[in-house]
């Protein structure tokens, strides 16, 4: 695609100054954009982008004496986001299930579907309206996929699992493997069976090899619009809200409710069947041990407050010092007695 640099500012409602009649072939990030290139730009990285070889790069408002031709928004990243669907060629597959694929007994199927070869839909799944199925994807038994719903290769959705509109499941997920329940008697560990399910609201995605567990009873839930990265495991009876965003290699143990909006960064880890508040923040690594308030950002093991983990890092850095000069202490003080 070509677009001077006057459509796209139109296109995503810019502020332009410079030269409007550059044509633009492509997008790229700062080191990779080249002389036909749009790229963008926000604080720390605004100074890079005045020595990059990109034709014209996008800006927040405020950014005065740029060298080079730019458009300016609210939001760059957002902006740019919206350029990249313009930009990147769709991807068409013609609709209809294989003849390859595995269709079961009493399947619904709705309208204007593509399922690909080797893809298995189990007996009384339901396949609503233009849902995609890759290859190697499996439905199980009375399993419903929504709307306009994306699986992508090797991702299973188990039995009685529900799995929103609007969804993207992506490779090698698995939505509704059993919960991690057991019993223990004379050192021997008995499976508690796991016949609850897994309910993917609206608008979730879920990453690459993730595993969502399913509910011991009752259903493990994932929030409208909630986005989880790869390698994240969800344990069973977790409600997780509305629009959180969950990052990559983050556990969380089962029976925790999750309030919406918020952000675990990678690698966080929590106990079990504790309460999270609404539109908080924790950090990566973070541990998080008990119950915790809405509206915090915490980091660190165990969970502080962000501002005080801050402090007590600063703190540590300066231990082998402090441990020289109380040495030091020590000694006059021996010499004293």
């Amino acid at each position: 695609m070509k677009k001077t640099l006057r459509e796209i500012a139109e296109l995503v409602g810019a502020r332009l100054e410079g030269d409007g009649d550059i044509v633009i072939s492509g997008l790229d990030n700062i080191d990779g954009a080249g002389p036909h290139d749009l790229t963008f730009a926000v604080e720390p990285h605004i100074d890079a982008a005045r020595e990059c070889k990109a034709a014209a790069v996008m800006l927040p408002e405020g950014v005065e004496n740029f060298p080079k031709p730019a458009i300016y928004v609210e939001d760059p990243r957002a902006a740019f986001a919206k350029l990249l669907d313009a930009f990147t060629p769709k991807l068409h597959f013609e609709t209809g299930v294989s003849t390859e694929a595995h269709i079961g007994k009493d399947v619904k199927i709705g309208r204007d579907v593509v399922i690909m070869p080797f893809a298995v839909v189990d007996d009384h799944a339901v396949i609503g309206d233009r849902v995609t199925l890759y290859p190697h994807t499996y439905i199980g038994q009375y399993a419903e996929v929504g709307d306009d719903t994306v699986i992508y290769s090797s991702a299973t959705v188990r039995e009685h699992c529900h799995v929103g509109k609007r969804c993207v499941i992506h490779c090698s997920a698995v939505i509704g493997s059993d919960g991690f329940g057991f019993t223990t008697k004379d050192g021997v560990h008995t499976k508690v069976p796991q016949v609850g399910n897994v309910v993917l609201e609206d608008d979730v995605e879920i990453g690459a090899h993730d595993g969502i567990d399913r509910a011991a009873m009752g259903s493990t839930v994932i929030g409208h619009g909630t986005k989880i990265d790869n390698l994240v495991h969800i344990g069973h009876n977790c409600k997780i809200g509305p629009n959180c965003l969950i990052v990559a290699q983050t556990g969380i143990s089962g029976s925790t409710t999750v309030g919406h909006n918020v952000t675990f960064g990678g690698q966080v880890g929590t106990v079990g069947h504790i309460t999270i508040g609404a539109n908080s923040v924790y950090a990566a690594r973070s541990g998080i041990i008990g119950n915790m308030p809405e509206g915090v950002f915490c980091a660190g093991f165990p969970v502080q407050q962000h501002t005080e983990w801050l402090r007590m890092q600063a703190a540590m850095k300066r231990l082998p010092e402090l441990y020289k000069k109380l040495r030091k202490l020590e000694k006059k003080l021996g010499k004293n007695e």
